[in-house]
């Protein structure tokens, strides 16, 4: 298969000579975009290979559009979360479709991509309110990546030209969270609430808002003091769903504190009678929060709920999942182990752990010089 090479302003291009196809037409593949000929080389030599191997599908006319929609967004729907899917439909439909859909898939380069995370920079809210933010970009471009990977891997693509683009970097947000305090403060506001052992939990435990409205009481061990994070409950077109943990060190055993559990026992006990108050209507479920009809809480109201309990408390505002952020903080400052820290959130390693809690991390060091100093030079 032959190959030429031109460099057209700053990119390189390249054009493949194909086999003849069955009508015994010309045919040829170009790509470009490339930022060196070493790389138009480096892909040309991987489309030579699949084609030698039979490996590549010439799909000329195949649009974005056509191959998001029709072919991978099916392909993938039993092999991620329901969530996750959820995710990725709405960026193809909302953001990706709408600005490169008709382009050729086979034509589509890192310029196009750029344009189009630019224009989504701009105006890219679907309520017409501006732009969406760097983060926001990001996912899009997260999305349209592994779509693209897979279109390389099934031979549709020789190259990926998502690896060649630049999507804009997001902003490292200030981390807004609540001194313990401020926490004391809070719980105590809630003290009769019917739900105050749910916003004990998740105080004393750092756990996500899913986990704690996924727990049952099975997964509950009050007299070990345990509890075991298993499955969590989330929204999937605003309808609640079950799903397991993103990752494996998601699934964990949590130890609970004396006044958490006690918590929970006084809870238990409330929701019994509730059980029986409403036993022509009780959903059994198992759920340890639940309505007083025993049905799941729905993870949006759950977050209102705490909303409207804060602005009663007097706080400043911080999101129902900044309370992990200010247990994170609060364990971090008290001297816990980064590790023990990363092991009860369910982090997949302890780096996420550090990187996400790097603003503790210089008073913990200079706690630690003088400790240490202390130690080895006497009082």
């Amino acid at each position: 298969m032959k190959g030429h090479f031109k460099k057209r302003g700053s990119t390189w291009y390249f054009w493949a000579e194909l086999e003849p196809g069955a009508d015994g037409k010309r045919q040829q593949k170009s790509a470009g975009g490339f930022r060196t000929r070493r790389e138009a080389e480096h892909a040309f030599a991987v489309l030579r290979d699949s084609v030698r191997t039979g490996a590549y599908v010439a799909t000329p006319k195949l649009t974005v559009g056509e191959f998001l929609v029709d072919e991978w967004l099916p392909a993938i729907q039993a092999t991620v979360r329901p969530t996750t899917l959820q995710h990725y439909a709405s960026y193809v439909t909302v953001h990706i479709v709408p600005r490169i859909g008709r382009l050729q898939l086979a034509r589509l380069g890192p310029a196009q991509l750029n344009a189009m995370y630019a224009s989504l920079l701009e105006d890219g809210r679907s309520d017409g309110r501006g732009g969406l933010s760097p983060r926001s970009v990001r996912h899009v471009h997260t999305c349209l990546h592994k779509a693209l990977h897979d279109a390389m891997r099934w031979g549709y693509l020789a190259r990926n030209p998502a690896d060649a683009a630049d999507p804009p970097v997001p902003r490292t947000a200030e981390m807004t969270v609540w001194a313990p305090e401020q926490m004391r403060a809070f719980l105590a506001s809630v003290a009769d609430d019917r739900l105050y052992a749910a916003w004990l939990l998740l105080a004393t435990t750092g756990m996500r808002r899913g986990e704690v409205l996924g727990l049952r009481w099975e997964d509950v061990d009050l007299e070990r003091r345990r509890l075991s994070v298993v499955r969590q409950l989330t929204t999937v077109n605003y309808r609640v769903a079950v799903s397991e943990p993103k990752t494996a060190k998601g699934r964990r055993s949590v130890a609970l504190d004396g006044a958490t559990v006690k918590a929970l026992r006084s809870h238990r006990a409330r929701q019994n009678a509730e059980r029986l108050a409403n036993a022509d209507v009780w959903q059994d479920a198992g759920l340890v929060f639940t309505h007083e009809d025993g049905s799941a809480l729905h993870p949006h109201r759950f977050s209102a709920w705490f909303e409207q309990r804060r602005i009663a408390a007097g706080l400043p505002r911080i999101r129902l999942h900044d309370v992990r952020h200010s247990y994170a903080t609060a364990a971090l400052s008290a001297g816990v182990a980064a590790k023990v820290v990363s092991e009860r959130l369910g982090h997949a390693n302890i780096t996420i752990t550090l990187d996400t809690y790097s603003h503790v991390l210089p008073a913990l060091q200079e706690d630690a010089a003088d400790k240490v100093a202390s130690l080895i030079l006497g009082p």
